[in-house]
């Protein structure tokens, strides 16, 4: 057992944030899910803009696409879909032995339509049928229309992927949208056992919004304390009284997916946000540089239950510094659409 696979006994799954054709042509993502143990794929605009731009293989389904005069977003999803298949393709007999726990593929919806409640479902809605696989994921960011739209699509039965997510107050909503969703649909008659989502808690980020407003003994420590305090109120909501009706009828927890994983500070640990959040029924998803180091020198052990008390202390600690952690989220998650909507504009320029 390698170091990535010790972690898999502890109840948290790795997932690789990355997707391109050269990833599945050199047998390199079925590499990772055999001797890794990788059960999931996360994809974004900038992701996709960095492998059409850089990888050969699609340059002539991009010539024929464009010769057949479709417009940029439509020959990007001719481009990128059937990737998403293959790979959902590749992750099925992990889906499958996971009985739908595992295995998943992430898509995102156009950022452009972030803040477009009935925009984003019918694109997801589109995406769903358009990949037309079991293990697809459709991928939205957690803004309020967002939020507003996954739980329309968890009442429908269609998996999500809520992103951008950098606060315990974005967090409660999210899971209040997933709960609410899955509530109607119950009412509504329809099973619960097969849908799954994940809500996708960003992490390097914080950090490097927060640090230099930080005491100085606190600098590093934000991210991985909201975490830890995050996942207290996941088992407290997910383990108690308020899910029980529906973890009785079928239904499944929406798991904690940690995000932006890889160490952006060089006097941090360069595995920081994989050791520091190792525990059950969660989901990390590593870029391919962190998960090599992690791979190298990396320790498995259970920690994202530890040190619970000394968590909530520096959360204390910042707010007393004057720092607004729930102001500082909403800044993160509109710097982030940014860059997610700047890619997805450089990715239409490249299909144009």
């Amino acid at each position: 057992m390698n170091r990535l696979q010790a972690i898999r006994p502890f109840g948290q799954r790795i997932w690789l944030d990355n997707l391109s054709r050269e990833l599945l042509a050199s047998g390199e993502l079925a590499r990772l899910i055999k001797q890794d143990g990788v059960a999931g794929v996360t994809s974004n605009p900038t992701i996709f803009h960095k492998a059409i731009s850089t990888d050969a293989r699609y340059r002539d389904d991009l010539a024929a696409l464009k010769a057949r005069g479709m417009n940029a977003e439509k020959t990007y999803e001719e481009l990128v879909i059937p990737d998403v298949r293959a790979a959902c393709d590749m992750m099925l007999p992990v889906y499958q032995q996971s009985e739908s726990d595992d295995g998943y593929v992430s898509l995102e919806v156009s950022p452009l339509l972030s803040h477009d409640l009935e925009g984003t479902l019918l694109s997801a809605r589109h995406l769903w049928q358009s990949v037309g696989r079991p293990n697809l994921m459709v991928k939205i960011p957690a803004t309020p229309e967002g939020i507003q739209a996954f739980g329309v699509l968890t009442r429908e039965g269609i998996n999500v992927n809520i992103t951008l997510l950098f606060s315990l107050k974005q967090v409660e909503a999210v899971w209040d949208a997933y709960i609410g969703g899955l509530r109607a649909r119950l009412e509504d008659g329809n099973p619960l056992g097969h849908v799954k989502a994940v809500a996708s808690f960003f992490l390097s980020r914080v950090d490097s919004l927060l640090d230099p407003q930080a005491p100085e003994q606190y600098r590093g420590s934000a991210a991985i304390s909201l975490s830890k305090v995050a996942y207290a109120r996941y088992m407290e909501r997910f383990h108690g009284d308020e899910f029980a009706e529906l973890h009785k009828a079928g239904a499944r927890p929406q798991y904690l997916l940690w995000a932006s994983t890889g160490t952006k500070n060089a006097a941090y640990s360069d595995v920081l946000y994989v050791e520091s959040l190792i525990g059950a029924e969660t989901i990390n998803t590593v870029p391919d540089a962190t998960m090599a180091k992690f791979r190298d020198h990396g320790v498995a052990a259970a920690t994202l239950r530890q040190d619970l008390d000394q968590a909530r202390t520096v959360l204390a600690a910042l707010t007393d510094a004057g720092i607004d952690l729930d102001a500082a989220g909403e800044k993160l998650q509109q710097d982030g659409l940014k860059l997610f909507v700047d890619s997805f504009n450089a990715l239409l320029e490249l299909t144009a």
